[in-house]
């Protein structure tokens, strides 16, 4: 949704009808129906992320996407129940808001708890893909997934970072007036949704997207029949030509990409397809011709000293180049800024619709009314903390106990700095200081320790800083929308509960079903073996790099770095088409096939906009959604068919002709 869309849909949302609001007490915004509604919303959601975790690896911020669910959830749960002649509670702002956080809060970790990355990168097929007997990465350094030990790490690592920045909320709220976009969108839209005007531009987007998840899902329940044996069905479809599938370019008809390609933006889908290029088009041809020279012919395609070590160090170097240069940035942004603030008395924000919201006196008042009591913070912050000591170094020894304790020590001044940082930029930077922590453990522990106390430091580090942020985002939601802090927390706390248990359960679905972390097959978990060999490097150096791979990892850093420089030193109408390596990055492991259908998202709304750019703003979110849930909900039970050792009847296949 489009700002002007947005300012359009808050003037209609007047000062009286959110004073309105403002008598309930903050537990009964916290309801029967919106927990069921949470927990819904956020198992789907979480089926969907997994999906994109263990394709790609990229997952676009889907908060908006599940404010507009919930709505649709609660609005049709009570035009059922008055149908059937029972009378039920107004749907309000802040329920929507408590819906919202707690889907989100739940199917978040899916997202960041590292079923793609680090933790996946501790199982056997990855310590294989790694290369056996290479320093570093001996067979102790294997666990294999298992849903107890995971759901324990999970609980015990994400309930820190809740409490991490509660006593900062005024001032990150109040007293900076951090905007925190991703934030402020969704309150605006939910504010949207619950007035006269709103209501009906609401119920536009629902037809819309039960339209389109119903096709969605239909759509992907009729590939289902073709997909027989590996490599068949419409997924490998040779849109381009056999030679260009062969290179992983085609069109794989997959609406869950398409609906992540519209809501993403069109320089972040550009990237992937310029990726996709210059590596499966270019790179990988030309390096596996110098197969018997610059490496050895009689390697298998998965050792790490192949043409797949040039796939994995090179997307590596454009992560840490990347990484590294938004990092700086970041704390050289919010350095300048709570300098400016201490010496101005005022910070510099990007709009002044934006300060006009955030210094209303009546949500202030609303926000600071109840408060959460900081002892309360602290103390709930040092026992989880105790807890995470104990039992962390009892599952992975490697990791020594004093390391957790300074991971906990340093964790609030982190989680500040991230939450900072994403209240100006709306970028979360969890995943970078989790690769500082990868690095430095990986090199403290040593050759033995390195790789497990690494991941799992890198683990730790990330969950605490990213899940700070998050609640500060929805801090900022609640502010917006009136939603009491002490039903913004407990909400974030339930899904957080709720999805230390989803979330293990949705990924071991997908990993005793499917062929999860194959790199020739569709859920090739990219990141788990970026993330490990990460971890290798950190322990013994660049030795673990192929022929000639120091030097273009060198180059594609130093890429990574000038074009990041070049996009904010240029002015904006050439900044912006200046590509982004991060998500350059992705297609190198990956393939080209998820680009192009991301790339057609992007057209879509690039014709949606030419033809009526009005009714584009509005209904883009609600039609990428539907594309997204109805494509996600057949993984469901496509899932259990496979559990259950049903195969689809058919394989269609393409050949050439002789």
């Amino acid at each position: 949704m489009s700002m002007e869309e947005m300012k359009e849909i808050e003037e209609n949302v007047t000062e009286e009808e959110l004073r309105n609001s403002r008598i309930t007490p903050w537990f009964k915004q916290i309801t029967i129906r919106g927990i069921i509604a949470s927990i819904i919303i956020g198992i789907i959601y979480s089926v969907i992320v997994m999906k994109l975790n263990l394709t790609t690896g990229l997952v676009p911020n889907l908060n908006v996407s599940a404010a507009l669910i919930a709505f649709v959830f609660i609005r049709t749960w009570t035009k059922l129940l008055h149908k059937a002649g029972f009378v039920t509670k107004p749907f309000t702002p802040q329920e929507n808001t408590i819906i919202q956080t707690c889907s989100v809060a739940c199917y978040s970790i899916s997202v960041g708890g590292g079923f793609g990355s680090y933790l996946l990168g501790l199982n056997r097929k990855t310590y294989e893909q790694a290369g056996i007997g290479t320093p570093g990465n001996g067979p102790g350094t294997v666990k294999e997934p298992g849903f107890a030990w995971m759901t324990a790490f999970l609980f015990v690592s994400s309930f820190v970072g809740l409490l991490a920045l509660v006593p900062l909320r005024k001032i990150m709220i109040i007293d900076y007036k951090l905007t925190y976009p991703s934030g402020t969108a969704t309150a605006v839209l939910i504010n949207g949704f619950h007035t006269p005007k709103g209501d009906q531009l609401a119920r536009k987007q629902v037809h819309g997207f039960i339209k389109f998840f119903s096709m969605s899902f239909l759509w992907a329940f009729f590939q289902w029949f073709y997909t027989g044996v590996e490599k068949c069905g419409f997924v490998q479809f040779p849109t381009f030509g056999l030679k260009a599938w062969q290179n992983s370019f085609y069109f794989d008809f997959s609406a869950t990409y398409i609906g992540a390609g519209m809501i993403c933006s069109h320089i972040v889908n550009l990237s992937l397809l310029l990726g996709a290029v210059v590596s499966w088009g270019i790179m990988w041809p030309l390096i596996g011709d110098r197969k018997g020279d610059w490496f050895l012919a009689t390697l298998p395609q998965s050792s790490m000293k192949s043409l797949n070590g040039y796939k994995v160090f090179i997307s590596i170097s454009l992560i840490l180049g990347d990484g590294l240069y938004n990092f700086l940035k970041i704390i050289f942004i919010t350095a300048n800024n709570i300098r400016a603030a201490a010496k101005n008395n005022k910070l510099k924000l990007p709009s002044e619709e934006q300060n006009k919201v955030a210094d209303d006196l009546g949500r202030n008042e609303v926000f600071m009314r109840e408060t959460i009591p900081v002892w309360v913070a602290f103390l709930g912050y040092i026992i989880f903390s105790i807890i995470s000591i104990i039992v962390i170094p009892l599952m992975f020894p490697e990791l020594k106990w004093y390391f957790v304790v300074v991971a906990y020590i340093l964790a609030p001044s982190l989680s500040f700095c991230n939450a900072y940082g994403a209240g100006l930029t709306d970028m979360n930077m969890a995943y970078n200081y989790g690769k500082v922590a990868l690095f430095v453990l990986a090199a403290v522990a040593g050759q033995n320790n390195g790789v497990v106390a690494g991941l799992v430091g890198c683990g730790l580090i990330k969950s605490i800083v990213s899940i700070s942020s998050d609640l500060m985002h929805d801090f900022k939601t609640g502010h917006l929308t009136l939603t009491s802090p002490r039903s913004m927390l407990v909400s974030q706390a339930i899904g957080t509960a709720i999805g230390c248990v989803v979330a293990p359960l949705t990924f071991l679905l997908f990993y005793k079903a499917f062929d999860v972390g194959n790199p020739d097959g569709e859920y090739k978990a990219p990141y788990a073996i970026v993330y490990r060999n990460m971890a290798i490097l950190g322990v013994e150096g660049f030795s673990a790099l192929p022929g000639h791979c120091l030097q273009l990892c060198y180059g594609f850093f130093a890429f990574a770095i000038l074009a990041n420089l070049v996009r904010d030193k240029s002015p904006k109408h050439i900044g912006k088409w200046i590509p982004l390596p991060m998500a350059m990055a992705v297609p190198f492991l990956v393939g080209a096939y998820f680009a192009i259908d991301m790339c057609v998202g992007s057209l879509v709304v690039f014709i949606w906009h030419k033809v009526n750019s009005r009714k584009a703003n509005l209904m883009i979110p609600a039609v990428a959604s539907g594309l997204i849930c109805g494509d996600g909900l057949w993984i469901l039970p496509s899932s259990l068919l496979a559990l259950a050792k049903i195969r689809p009847p058919m394989c269609m296949n393409f050949l050439a002709t002789k």
